[in-house]
């Protein structure tokens, strides 16, 4: 478990690196956000990506070439509640790994974080909103394993669009308008983009329940895909 949290901070640290480099270059701030923003950013973006685990279309396809799936359909409830509270609890363990992890990355990048009482309970709902909207999308995404042996590539292109829309690569606000205004309407951005900015952009009330309804909703479309797909998939269809 410490090491597999510590194989998922490289991507971050990486990030904070070279954005902080890029703001300092540029006399202290890129495109409105001061090197401080910036290293606030990748910092809690660095626990969203720990919170955000969840299982994948590479598992998905390991489950039903060792046959696992035959086990699981005998037991009462959706194997989807499985993973979602494995990976729940998974998440919560390799937090207390990224606790110290965090107190060396703002000694190392001095983010300026000051989030107000109301974002920090926005930023705890919100992260869980995210575990749920990347959990569905890519159970679904997985369940393409019951008609194909390929469901893996699909999950390499959902996470190019991720990297894409979501605030994963790069925050939202130095992209340019139009992937900006596509991110809005897209799942990508309310699992990494949205909690992360909910605790160091700052939001207004009315954007801070925007991005909540979002993350319902997607949630929601995400639900009735993995109803859907299992309905048939479950019954070898």
């Amino acid at each position: 478990s410490v090491i597999r949290t510590l194989a998922f901070l490289v991507e971050p640290v990486v990030y904070l690196t070279v954005w902080t480099t890029i703001a300092e270059q540029r006399g202290g701030e890129v495109v409105g956000l001061t090197t401080g923003a910036v290293s606030a950013y990748f910092v809690v973006w660095t626990m969203a990506r720990i919170m955000t685990v969840v299982f994948t279309p590479y598992g998905f396809e390991w489950r039903i070439q060792r046959g696992d799936f035959n086990a699981q359909l005998l037991r009462p409830a959706h194997p989807i509640h499985y993973d979602l509270s494995f990976f729940a609890g998974y998440n919560l363990t390799a937090l207390l790994t990224w606790l110290p992890v965090a107190v060396v990355l703002v000694v190392a990048f001095r983010p300026a974080l000051s989030p107000r009482p109301l974002e920090v309970a926005v930023f705890a709902v919100a992260i869980w909103g995210a575990y749920l909207v990347r959990s569905m999308f890519l159970w679904a995404l997985g369940m393409v394993s019951f008609w194909t042996t390929r469901a893996s590539a699909l999950f390499e292109l959902y996470v190019v669009g991720e990297l894409l829309f979501s605030g994963r690569l790069v925050p939202m606000d130095l992209m340019p308008a139009t992937a900006q205004t596509s991110a809005a309407w897209l799942p990508f951005h309310w699992t990494f983009g949205f909690p992360t900015e909910t605790l160091v952009l700052g939001m207004s009330n009315a954007e801070s329940a925007t991005g909540l309804a979002m993350q319902v909703l997607w949630t929601a479309v995400g639900a009735v895909v993995v109803a859907a797909g299992w309905a048939r998939g479950g019954r070898g269809e």
